[in-house]
């Protein structure tokens, strides 16, 4: 199949009100394809999902451990976080070991999507930093990387060797030279991919090993944000709740436009997904439900059952409907 399926379904009583379609697609440990939905080869974006591997140069560098960066740190490169204090706060520890400040980022500023951050800044009448953006943690890296590569301060420039390398690390683990970029929310370059060539990346550090440089690296990255979810993202999110839920079987990353990848290593497979109308509730619906069929997430699991079916609530907290499953994608696996 060459065209996307339609994945999630919001149903309001007996009426299917909304269809979201999507793409979806599993590599094994060899990178080939075991199981695909939609179109496995469509080009698309991965937003923030690759975060991982952007952050593979940062170790395979040498500038992680020159650095001395924790798995903390590690985790804040991977992450889109909420800029609660628990990430802003690491974030400028980070920046003042380098002798940086928040004006060396070239992410720009964003409002904190932590409740308590955002009151914060209006009670004080301040402006949010650019620490405060939600990829000020991969930017964190990219500065960390620049230090140790002698590079100038324009780091998020596509020819610059911070993004050199991050392509390079990006077209090897993918399996497939990008076919283009995009720039990112964040000002660096976001270099595209096929759904598959994102899940054979992601099936790569799942059957990481130890016997290589990259395979150290992969690994570190992914018991990074398994060891932090909270980091990863922040409360309420789905990846912090999902990893906390799986109990350290996988790793989770979102991307902007509803792309979601997963990380498991005890089955050493990788999972990507894109949703076309770019409905994060759909990719975190989906992701749930692959992460269930997988084995790796229980399906009765408060967790799992909220961000697979919701249920949808009104403002009176009455319950009119729910997202399922696709009888063309889990719909007749997952039914619940």
């Amino acid at each position: 199949m060459t065209q996307a399926i339609p994945m999630v379904e919001i149903w309001r009583g007996s009426i299917l009100e909304s269809q979201h379609m999507g793409h979806a697609c599993i590599c094994d440990a060899k990178g080939d394809i075991i199981e695909s939905w939609g179109n496995p080869e469509q080009v698309i974006l991965p937003r923030s999902s690759c975060k991982m591997v952007q952050a593979l140069p940062l170790i395979e560098s040498g500038a992680a451990k020159a650095h001395g960066l924790t798995s903390e740190h590690l985790a804040l490169a991977c992450a889109s976080h909420n800029g609660a204090a628990i990430h802003t706060d690491r974030v400028n520890d980070w920046l003042s070991t380098l002798g940086l400040a928040d004006d060396d980022f070239r992410c720009g500023p964003q409002i904190p999507d932590d409740r308590d951050a955002r009151n914060a800044l209006v009670r004080a009448g301040a402006q949010p930093c650019q620490c405060h953006n939600n990829c000020s943690g991969k930017h964190s890296g990219f500065l960390t990387l620049n230090r140790h590569l002698g590079g100038g301060p324009d780091y998020e420039q596509i020819d610059h060797p911070v993004q050199r390398a991050t392509r390079v690390a990006f077209e090897e683990m993918t399996g497939m030279t990008a076919p283009g970029y995009g720039i990112d929310g964040c000002s660096a370059p976001n270099f595209a991919t096929s759904v598959a060539g994102l899940a054979r990346a992601m099936s790569g550090f799942a059957a990481a090993r130890e016997t290589s440089l990259r395979g150290k690296a992969a690994i570190q990255l992914t018991q990074a944000m398994i060891a932090h979810p909270d980091l990863v993202a922040g409360e309420g999110r789905a990846c912090t709740e999902l990893m906390r839920a799986m109990g350290g079987k996988a790793a989770v990353k979102t991307g902007a436009e509803a792309v979601f990848v997963a990380i498991l290593p005890d089955r050493e497979i990788g999972i990507a997904l894109k949703i076309v109308d770019g409905g994060t509730r759909a990719a975190e619906a989906a992701i749930a439900g692959l992460l269930v069929k997988y084995g790796v997430l229980d399906p009765k699991d408060p967790v799992a059952q909220k961000w697979m079916h919701g249920p949808i609530r009104n403002r009176r907290d009455i319950v009119t409907g729910e997202m399922r499953f696709s009888d063309q994608f889990l719909g007749n696996q997952l039914a619940h």
